[in-house]
């Protein structure tokens, strides 16, 4: 059984993302797609390391909802040790981290094994325009590309069969093969270019080609039930947003999300761990299609 802080860190993260969600339901649009600024991961200014799973949603969509044009994030103390010191009235951001307690009990990770008998505490972070004495990097002007080399080497390195042809975008399990519609069928957006959309509409089938069985065999059980087909839907749009974070691209949202949001919010409001399952498989379906 969960612990009352584990259970309250559970419930903390999980309402931060539905009311993102929500905010989101009128006008189609999730807290990872902005045109304020260029999509990235969050990263501790301390360590130099980039957040994973949950915390990554809930970094992007504190940022969104503050504004914050800056993807660095550290402790009050971490931001101190930097030369910085927080702004008086500033509020923190939540995040969770697992700690190993039949085992080392200084052992803290993001990424908790399964196997591991762990509970989730939580941390607070401010994100660096809350602080004052740390320089902020200059945001890179946004630029067009089409097409974007890296992007390509990616998705080629992955070794998935992917067809440019017809009028809308999928995986096709029974062929292991991913069908794109024309890069000519997609347009400019606020938040992305032409190209950029392009991709990380591949890039999101790439995640649901990542989960056929003969690869990370995704499922999620009866727990979902009936919720299984929209929690694969938004483990493949959280994993597709992780690696456009990776990648350096901006993407407008799919016009089939609103299709999706409200099974989403069904599903997260129902089981406060919803959201922890979908980053977790997610950030996995990130890291196979790195390797």
């Amino acid at each position: 059984m969960a612990s009352t802080k584990s259970a309250s860190i559970y419930d903390t993260i999980t309402n931060q993302i539905v009311a993102a969600l929500e905010r989101g339901t009128d006008k189609f649009s999730l807290p990872w797609h902005r045109s304020t600024a260029p999509l990235s991961r969050p990263m501790n200014a301390a360590t130099g390391k980039a957040y994973r799973g949950v915390n990554v949603l809930a970094l992007w969509a504190s940022a969104e909802a503050q504004d914050f044009g800056h993807g660095f994030w550290a402790t009050y103390r971490q931001w101190q040790s930097l030369g910085a010191q927080v702004r008086k009235g500033e509020k923190a951001s939540p995040i969770v981290f697992y700690k190993i307690f039949d085992k080392r009990d200084d052992d803290h990770i993001e990424e908790p094994d399964s196997s591991a008998r762990i509970f989730a505490q939580a941390s607070h972070v401010f994100n660096a325009s809350q602080v004052e004495g740390y320089p902020l990097p200059e945001m890179p002007d946004g630029e067009d590309f089409d097409p974007i080399p890296h992007a390509d080497a990616f998705v080629s390195a992955t070794g998935a069969a992917v067809r440019i042809n017809g009028d809308s975008a999928h995986y096709t399990p029974a062929t292991d093969t991913i069908t794109m519609p024309d890069r000519e069928r997609f347009l400019a957006t606020a938040s992305g270019s032409a190209s950029q959309n392009w991709y990380a509409t591949l890039l999101h089938e790439l995640v649901h080609w990542s989960g056929a069985d003969h690869r990370l065999a995704r499922t999620f059980g009866k727990r979902f039930g009936d919720d299984a087909y929209a929690m694969e839907e938004l483990v493949a749009e959280l994993a597709s947003a992780f690696l456009c974070g990776d990648l350096g691209l901006s993407a407008s949202p799919r016009p089939d999300h609103a299709n999706y949001l409200a099974s989403w919010l069904k599903v997260l409001k129902a089981d406060n761990r919803a959201i922890f399952t979908a980053a977790s498989a997610a950030a996995k379906a990130a890291d196979y299609l790195h390797e």
